[in-house]
């Protein structure tokens, strides 16, 4: 049923630095640190000036949730974005503000502006019921689906998300499963489960005799942790719900190594713990999993036989494993989970959990649960390469992962392919964990293991730990968004290469032998870059416009902003010219020339002979490093008077413009590709009724005909498809009409797949102002959809 619901308002995240604002009202949380609200007020301010940067449109609101500001005095704000009230997953994005306040850049996953109708034509039921169909296990509830925008592929489709709540097939497992549907189709375009675990059979108790961080109250020592954040470490006595016992003490000593003591599961959680908020304290000045300081809650002896461990976004729980005799209690598990919380911290709703962006996920749990390791070096559990080593998941003292050569495990990827992204996120991470190891250690054989090259790729020597961990945490701390994946064709900066070249620049130069060494690593798992090679200056700036399209009457003008951003290197001198006008129309650009990071105003005048029409004008800006362009989409409108005006009379004819110059009712303008309604040409049509309920929509356009013109012609494509299996009765209806005038009349009986060419004369209105108008109604019940596109009035 088309457009059954009207749009529900997203709760916009309630953290950050500032409040909820549009594009033209920004406000900085008071208690931020001075340096941050300094910072995010610039950032606000550049984005007002450019919202072309981050491809912004009208009816959005953006929030910032996070200042991240360097030594030097650059600044990193993280915003989160709304779309006519609706959650944006994939929207959000970085502003990147230069030591003196200009603008260094964005990171943005989005490919265009959003131009998509906010009505779901498949209701919130049937997204509900969807969900409970794809729930696999014991379902407890159901929460009501969420109307948002996803833009995870980096252009938007309206669509539901349901959280499902339940358990898994193993009646242990908690599943909080969000599924997503197209609010079009009532198609289900994914689903992750925001419980991270793993899964495994224990082999023991793995840490050794370590030193832990405990709690005195009277004389009774708990495993509650003072120095990191009072996170405590608590004994769920093999059940899965109810009250988790707090591991309390007499003499302050823990366990005896072994599982025939409960507390020695619980030291070997308690020192994960510990040792994980010290390292992204130490190692990367975060403070905490959670960035405020707070502990991690562990839960050991989880269930019965439960052969499983968990981060549910708040705490760590732990199984017995096989016959509760094997805790899942290792470090790398504990510091792969827990990273898993970083990521969902730092990256606003975490790096989406499918494809590549899903494998990145993954490969950043694996990659600082490694090092988490390392940074710990317990004294039975030393650093290295391998995930899951000591659980012994597959029952045959073989790992989980090999960081080294991810192809080892039989599933996973050590290089890139253009199917990598339709793998399993744990398999797919395979090319940045072969990546990381390959920064870090270099290919070919290490104390590690054999890491081989993809291809031809030149052999690589690493860096070392210390800075390849620095690099990729930069590169997810202030560059990442959530829809970041390997190899972006729509988006080619929204890259994992790009950002970790960021970050090596930021960190160690441009350049850098650790820059050269970033460009090598990933070119020795196939995955290749838009950077320049270095030694060259390349094209380091970048050209926005906002808006991208517009229409005018000729003999008028109409404005754009052109936005430029410096993405590497130092700000430039930006010089703009415009190519591709129509006739009789000139540009003018105010001013001619700004400082990357600055704007222009772009005026495209247009003469009484410029010819009606649209446009693709191409907008350049020059610099010594190079140039770059974006396109302006300009749309003429004829004013009429005499033959001298002939040509194409319609604004906006194949509605590519959105809902600009026709008049219409809600929600008949729009791209309806994806919904079974394909378009004739272009990505925008418009569509009438399809509800399958009583319902009348309206289209129209008043043109001016000039007199003394031989040829006056209407024409438009129609496609009609309809559920009506009647072959003899007019139930639903397609009325098209000039002025007063009936020029045609269609129905469900007319239904057909494909477009149709319709033509009328208007001759008897040469020389006068007609409203052309298509005016679709429906019965009580049975859809039908009368379809538009491509529209003309063609005057010769």
């Amino acid at each position: 049923m088309k457009r059954s619901l009207a749009a529900a308002s997203a709760a916009l995240l309630t953290s950050g630095v500032l409040t909820c604002v549009t594009t033209t009202a920004f406000a900085a949380t008071p208690s931020a640190p001075a340096s941050e609200s300094s910072a995010a007020a610039r950032a606000d301010s550049l984005l007002r000036a450019n919202p072309g940067a981050v491809q912004g449109t009208s009816g959005e609101a953006y929030r910032a949730v996070r200042t991240k500001v360097d030594s030097s005095g650059a600044a990193h704000t993280r915003y989160t974005r709304t779309y006519h009230g609706l959650r944006v997953y994939g929207g959000d994005f970085v502003v990147h503000t230069a030591p003196n306040g200009t603008m260094a850049g964005t990171s943005s996953g989005l490919a265009a502006p959003l131009t998509l109708n906010t009505t779901a034509k498949v209701g919130a039921a049937a997204a509900k019921a969807s969900a409970r169909k794809t729930f696999a296990g014991t379902l407890t509830s159901v929460g009501a689906p969420e109307l948002f925008v996803d833009a995870s592929s980096g252009k938007g489709r309206l669509a539901w998300e349901t959280v499902a709540t339940g358990w898994k097939a193993d009646k242990q497992t908690p599943s909080k499963l969000h599924v997503i549907t197209d609010a079009s189709t009532g198609k289900v375009i994914g689903s992750y489960d925001e419980i991270e675990s793993v899964v495994g059979s224990g082999q023991g108790i793995f840490t050794g005799t370590v030193s832990i961080d405990t709690t005195l109250s009277g004389s009774t020592y708990s495993m509650v942790d003072p120095v990191h954040g009072n996170g405590r470490t608590c004994d769920m006595n093999n059940t899965t719900s109810g009250t988790c016992t707090t591991f309390t003490d007499a003499d302050n000593v823990w366990g005896n190594g072994s599982n025939s003591n409960r507390q020695s599961a619980g030291v070997d959680a308690h020192f994960g713990a510990a040792k994980t908020f010290d390292y992204y304290l130490n190692v990367h000045g975060r403070n905490g999993i959670f960035g405020n300081g707070t502990g991690v809650p562990s839960r050991v002896h989880y269930g019965s036989n439960y052969v499983n461990a968990f981060w549910d976004g708040s705490q760590m729980t732990y199984g017995d494993g096989s016959g509760n005799a094997n805790p899942l209690v290792s470090l790398d598990v504990a510091g792969h989970e827990m990273s898993h919380g970083v990521t969902e911290n730092v990256v606003p709703g975490g790096l989406t959990y499918s494809g590549e962006s899903g494998g990145l996920n993954e490969a950043t749990s694996d990659i600082f649960g490694n090092m988490v390791e390392f940074y710990a070096n317990a004294p039975s559990d030393p650093g290295d390469y391998q995930v899951g080593e000591k659980i012994n998941i597959n029952g045959n003292g073989t790992p989980l992962r090999y960081m080294y050569n991810p192809s080892l495990d039989g599933s996973s990827d050590s290089c890139w392919t253009t199917s990598t992204k339709n793998k399993d996120v744990h398999y797919s991470s395979g090319v940045a964990n072969h990546f990381f190891f390959n920064l870090a250690e270099g290919t070919g054989a290490t104390s590690y293991g054999t890491s081989p090259v993809c291809g031809s790729a030149p052999a690589v020597v690493g860096i070392g730990r210390a800075k390849a961990e620095k690099i990729w945490f930069r590169a997810l701390d202030v560059y990442f968004t959530s829809n970041t994946s390997y190899v972006n064709t729509t988006t080619p900066s929204n890259t994992a290469r790009a950002y970790s070249l960021k970050a090596a620049t930021d960190l160690y130069g441009n350049c850098s032998t650790e820059y050269k060494t970033v460009q090598a690593a990933w070119t020795a798992v196939a995955v290749s870059g838009s950077d320049a090679p270095c030694g060259s200056t390349g094209n380091d700036f970048s050209v926005s416009l906002s808006p991208t399209s517009g229409s005018v009457t000729q003999g008028g003008s109409v404005s754009t902003t052109v936005g430029t951003a410096t993405t590497s290197g130092t700000a430039q001198t930006v010089t703009f010219s415009a190519s591709g006008l129509p006739s009789g129309a000139t540009a003018s650009f105010n001013p001619t020339s700004v400082t990357s990071g600055a704007s222009s105003t772009l005026t495209i005048t247009t003469s009484a002979s410029t010819p009606a029409g649209t446009y693709s004008v191409t907008v350049t800006g020059t610099a010594a490093s190079g140039a770059k362009s974006s396109t302006y989409t300009l749309t003429v409108n004829g004013t009429g008077g005499g033959c001298t005006g002939a040509g194409q009379k319609l604004g906006n004819p194949g509605f590519e413009s959105g809902n600009t110059v026709w008049s219409s009712t809600s929600g008949v303008i729009g791209q309806y590709g994806g919904s079974g309604q394909p378009t004739h040409g272009g990505t925008w049509n418009a569509w009438l009724d399809g509800y399958g309920t009583t319902h009348t929509d309206t289209l129209s356009q008043t043109v001016t005909l000039p007199a003394g013109c031989t040829t006056y012609t209407f024409s438009f494509w129609l496609h009609i498809d309809s559920a009506e299996t009647t072959t003899s009765v007019q139930y639903d209806k397609l009325t098209v009409q000039a002025g007063a005038t009936t020029l045609a009349t269609y129905s469900n009986l007319n239904k057909a797949s494909g477009y149709t060419l319709k033509s009328f004369s208007l001759s008897g209105f040469a020389g006068q102002t007609v409203t052309l108008k298509f005016t679709g109604t429906e019965d009580v019940s049975l859809q039908t959809s009368f379809v538009i596109d491509d529209t003309a009035v063609n005057v010769s």
